[in-house]
């Protein structure tokens, strides 16, 4: 079992930045990939970025490419999402997740957190 906490989230101007910390417990963080998905209201849950066990290869969708930046401190067992130039468009409930492979979809995840609110205001 892998525990994923977010945290960081919170409310931002247009044009600002946030970053997102998503904390893990359990099992061998450095063993798994580890990304973030976003849900806006009234749509479905979206792929975000990814980025592999070992921190050398990452992923983004194209909404927020050359925009936000994922990282991963495997000695704190941390995972970060930097954004930046935000967007109206970027408000939505942020989650971690984590599996032993990697993912672009929600059917390849196997652990989730509880999500992080972020609000973008024009």
């Amino acid at each position: 079992q892998v525990q994923l906490v977010e945290s960081g989230g919170g409310l931002a101007q247009a044009g600002g930045s946030l970053r997102l910390s998503c904390a893990a417990s359990g099992r061998t963080f450095s063993a798994y990939a580890m990304g973030w998905f976003r849900q806006a209201p009234g749509k479905e849950r979206e792929f975000v970025a990814l980025i592999s066990w070992s921190g050398g290869s990452t992923f983004y969708s194209d909404s927020v490419k050359g925009r936000f930046t994922i990282s991963r401190n495997n000695a704190e067992n941390t995972v970060y999402l930097q954004m930046n130039s935000l967007k109206t468009e970027d408000t939505a409930v942020y989650y971690c997740a984590a599996d032993e492979y990697a993912f672009v979809s929600e059917e390849g995840v196997g652990y989730w957190g509880l999500g992080t609110q972020v609000t973008v205001s024009s």
